[in-house]
């Protein structure tokens, strides 16, 4: 019985593919073109078609975040997870919709925004535990001030993906891990671990910029690294082209 239920589902699987190809090209046509309308309207038929594929939802974001269609992207994803509930990268990218929208709101709704967003973050580990679920919510959590004693999931969350990169093949965004987990430790009053880290990461990615930075910066240069990089209303880059760009 198994084997005629894939039998039906494998053809139906590979046409739905297929037509998701086709409307994801379309979109980045129209994106070309700056027909941003025509391009969100092709991503949403393509993440319908494919919902749990990382790359259309990374892409779809970025043009909504154009056109600041930050209520439309949330609304889409919404649906989406609640007919896809399996799909982990639909909810990843459910929760980054959030944060697309953060720069953009007043300070008491960029923090529910940021707490919705690492809720849908944590779905997204329930359903598949990844490098870049770990990664996104342990950077996450590095936003948010001292008082809310958040700093140290952070720091599990982004061990955890600096583990899990350690069995894949070495690509240049795992180098975020490093930075990140290095930012953890110094905001958690430890910058001898946060150097120990970062020495790490640059034996690893000798010419990784960011990893530099750090390591020859004095505290008052680290301080003002980091309240530059974790300032709720600088927007956070949540392209994700890295991942497959590295492939």
């Amino acid at each position: 019985m198994l084997g005629a239920l894939s039998t039906i589902l494998i053809p139906f699987l590979m046409l739905a593919a297929g037509e998701a190809r086709k409307d994801f090209q379309a979109a980045l046509e129209a994106v070309a073109v700056e027909d941003f309308e025509k391009a969100l309207g092709h991503f949403e038929a393509a993440l319908k078609a494919d919902p749990d594929n990382l790359r259309y939802g990374s892409e779809y974001r970025q043009a909504a975040i154009k056109t600041k269609s930050y209520d439309r992207c949330i609304a889409f994803f919404e649906r989406l997870v609640a007919e896809n509930p399996s799909a982990a990268n639909a909810f990843l990218n459910y929760g980054f919709a959030y944060v697309d929208k953060i720069p953009d709101a007043g300070a008491i709704t960029q923090v529910i925004n940021a707490n919705t967003a690492l809720t849908y973050f944590s779905k997204s580990l329930e359903v598949k535990p990844t490098w870049i679920a770990y990664y996104t919510r342990g950077n996450s959590y590095l936003f948010w001030p001292k008082i809310f004693n958040r700093t140290h999931l952070g720091v599990a969350d982004l061990e955890e993906a600096l583990r899990i990169q350690k069995s894949e093949n070495k690509a240049m965004h795992h180098a975020r891990a490093y930075v990140a987990l290095g930012d953890g430790h110094w905001k958690m009053d430890d910058p001898a671990r946060a150097k120990a880290v970062w020495r790490e990461g640059l034996r690893e990615f000798p010419d990784h910029g960011q990893l530099q930075k750090r390591l020859s910066a004095d505290d008052n240069e680290m301080a003002a690294i980091l309240r530059s990089v974790y300032d709720p209303n600088v927007r956070v880059d949540t392209n994700l082209e890295d991942l497959w760009r590295d492939q």
